[in-house]
């Protein structure tokens, strides 16, 4: 079992729980573009390279020995679903950015993944750092199963779930803004669920 509990942290969240426009849901809805890509450890990495003093990669041996956490936060779709106090594990964004050590220069990052239709999705890199995002490989004490992002997904508690890519195989830091799949097909270049970014077009009045 790769998770082993750790500190455990909360994701600061408001009284009033469930952002506008949103609805609570007991399952756990399956969203993605394409078909589940299969994992083999024997191939699997993870990359982050870019504007960074030094480029990591790991295996996924390598993967399993990192420190682990725990997170429990509540968690929004922008298809308007939201799930209460999920708990996360998986391995703290800040270690591994703290090996790369982005560079002065460094303002955004852009997440890529295993998938077939060539998956990103961007975020700056003072929203990628919250020291409660993860590197997530269980879900509520379970690995996480391929449909949700298995062996391991990002998970970015604060902006809309289309942020925390699945099956990441890569983490590009960048010195400008890129969007991802998602942002250049109509979404909104944040995401966050208590200002309803959802669409592009509404950064026109943001």
């Amino acid at each position: 079992m790769l998770w082993r509990p750790g500190q455990k942290k909360r994701a600061k969240r408001s009284p009033d729980r469930l952002p506008p426009g949103q609805r609570w849901v007991r399952g756990w809805p399956v969203l993605h573009e394409g078909t589940v890509p299969k994992f083999d450890p024997q191939t699997w990495t993870l990359r982050i390279f870019g504007a960074v003093e030094n480029e990591v990669t790991l295996d996924w041996a390598q993967f399993q020995t990192l420190p682990q956490t725990t997170v429990t936060a509540d968690w929004h779709c922008v298809t308007t679903w939201s799930r209460k106090d999920n708990q996360w594990g998986g391995v703290p964004v800040t270690h591994l950015l703290a090996q790369a050590r982005p560079t002065r220069a460094a303002a955004h990052v852009l997440i890529h993944c295993f998938d077939e239709v060539g998956y990103t999705t961007n975020l700056s890199l003072d929203d990628f750092l919250r020291p409660e995002n993860l590197f997530a490989t269980h879900h509520n004490n379970t690995p996480l199963p391929p449909k949700h992002g298995g062996p391991m997904r990002l998970v970015v508690h604060h902006l809309y779930a289309w942020k925390s890519a699945k099956w990441v195989s890569g983490v590009e830091i960048l010195t400008e803004d890129s969007r991802g799949y998602w942002e250049e097909r109509g979404y909104h270049n944040r995401a966050d669920p208590w200002l309803e970014e959802r669409y592009s077009y509404q950064e026109e009045r943001d």
